[in-house]
């Protein structure tokens, strides 16, 4: 268009000039100007067709009605998973930030670059092999097989269900592209490998947690997440975890207390008749911003496993963001009365993970439950994490941020709450929108709503059967490490500090920091 207004322009000026210059042409053709006037007719003609032969723009295809609300329903979906991933991966500060505000300022620099590298790691272990051992196609209910690597195999996203073509087909209930399946299964694998870091915190060699979290992403985590996420032999039976108690944070907590129990406690943890000894964390202000950003986060983490808005209009989504808070409160609340009954005075720290194992408890149910149910969830995680804490200190397991009680302990209570908890029948649940259809089924009825313990047996089978499965293999992958190039730092680079030992620097340089082993 602006071609052709140019074009009109330079016109119009050659026909005004033409009009003003008729007494000069009247001579020129009145004496020898016949040559002057066929420049003159020449040159106007030109411009004519010059105007002429301007191509008309390109049209611009209109789509139809049915074509729009398909693309802006993709979109919703798409952007809702990809906004939820994004807050799971912030959720990466969260537990940087707990676990070194639970140790010691020598240990800082050391345990914050432990929780940045795990995700780079896990990142690229699942890109390469992960994603597709876990949701390849099931071979034999126990493990999947894609016939690739790095995502590489056949897939028609965001089809759905019965329009489905691929070798994926087991998340082909949701209907958002290949890659932000594979964004939000990931930072899922990363919330898995972060929690081992806590509990082996202190004393561990930072190149063997590196390690440890590559063999994590490839052997671990995907093969227990195919058998509840990938239609393996656990979801073939019926077992259901919404978003993740089991399948990430039982997996995490099974590793940390392998890890924990395999590395031994920290110098000092208990005295020579065997009491426990406290290690003081060195900032509770760290401490607090970490958890506070770990509740954020679960509004992306809970919320965002409906990996769906536009079919229902972000019903569930909300119904399970309120479900997550409800749990989250009760359990600080609950977690702060029983540490101020049985300690004497209301501890942050038990607060604190009171918090997170309320988030954890729900983390099952969220979808399942009503907000009656979820606080009284929550209520309990919080009351068991501080009697879990106290617990494994005495079997002198030195877990310094109590990532074995919040992840593990309250990652069992919140897959066995689906048993009790769900408040109907949805193994007949079908899913349904512009990119097919399918049954994707639910949980059944609880025990304390009239559905028996069906549904609470297989629950409690999926416990057993991912502890029986990670706990001996990560045992056997940290002794492999151990023999092959060490596990725990020599006593006078844990007593100095991992921050100069293993990276030559210091969190808080020009301070004086005091020594209390």
């Amino acid at each position: 268009m602006r071609s052709l207004c140019v074009s009109d322009s330079v016109a119009n000026l050659l026909v005004s000039r033409v009009v003003k210059s008729l007494p000069r042409l009247t001579s020129v053709l009145t004496g020898t100007g016949t040559v002057g006037m066929a420049l003159v007719l020449a040159t106007l003609s030109g411009a004519a067709m010059a105007q002429d032969a301007t191509p008309a723009p390109p049209a611009i295809p209109i789509p139809t009605t049915e074509e729009m609300v398909t693309n802006l329903w993709l979109a919703a979906d798409t952007v809702w998973v990809l906004i939820a991933g994004m807050l799971v991966f912030f959720m990466n500060l969260g537990f940087g930030c707990v676990e070194s505000g639970f140790a010691r300022a020598k240990n800082c620099v050391n345990i914050l670059s432990k929780n940045f590298i795990v995700f780079a790691a896990t990142a690229i272990a699942f890109w390469f092999l992960g994603w597709d051992l876990m949701f390849g196609t099931d071979a034999g209910g126990w493990i999947g097989n894609s016939g690739s690597f790095m995502v590489g195999a056949a897939d028609n996203s965001p089809a759905v269900g019965d329009k489905y073509a691929g070798a994926y087909g087991s998340i082909s209930w949701t209907g958002v592209p290949l890659w932000a399946k594979f964004f939000f299964q990931l930072v899922f694998a990363g919330t898995a490998a972060t929690i081992v870091s806590g509990a082996v915190a202190e004393r561990i060699k930072y190149h063997t947690f590196i390690l440890f979290s590559f063999l994590m992403a490839v052997a671990i985590y995907p093969v227990t997440g195919h058998w509840i996420w990938g239609g393996g032999f656990l979801a073939q039976k019926g077992f259901w975890d919404f978003a993740g108690c089991s399948a990430v944070h039982s997996v995490g907590g099974w590793a940390a207390l392998t890890g924990a129990m395999i590395l031994g406690p920290r110098i000092g943890k208990y005295s020579a008749d065997g009491r426990v000894q406290a290690i003081p964390g060195h900032n509770m202000s760290l401490a607090f911003i970490g958890c506070l950003v770990l509740w954020f986060g679960w509004f992306g983490f809970n919320p965002g496993s409906t990996m769906s808005v536009a079919g229902d209009g972000g019903r569930l989504a909300a119904q399970v963001a309120v479900n997550t808070n409800s749990a989250a409160a009760a359990a600080t609340i609950t977690a702060t009365i029983t540490a101020w009954l049985l300690l004497g005075k209301p501890d942050i720290g038990m607060t604190l993970n009171g918090c997170l194992a309320g988030l954890v408890g729900i983390t099952a149910s969220a979808a399942y439950v009503t907000v009656p149910a979820s606080m009284l969830i929550g209520a309990v995680a919080g009351v068991i994490v501080v009697f879990s804490v106290m617990f494994f200190d005495r079997l002198k397991i030195d877990d310094p941020v109590g990532a074995t009680s919040v992840h593990l302990v309250c990652g069992i209570l919140g897959t066995l709450c689906v048993g009790l908890f769900n408040s109907s029948d949805l193994s007949q649940s079908v899913v349904a929108g512009p990119f097919g259809s399918m049954v994707a089924g639910g949980p059944k009825a609880g025990l304390f709503y009239g559905g028996g313990v069906e549904q609470l047996w297989i629950q409690l089978l999926g416990v057993l059967a991912v502890g029986a499965y990670v706990a001996p293999v990560s045992a056997i992958c940290w002794f492999i490490l151990k023999f092959a190039v060490g596990l725990r730092v020599s006593p006078h680079e844990e007593v100095e500090g991992l921050d100069i030992g293993e990276h030559g620097n210091e969190a808080y340089h020009g301070f004086q920091l005091i020594r209390t082993e």
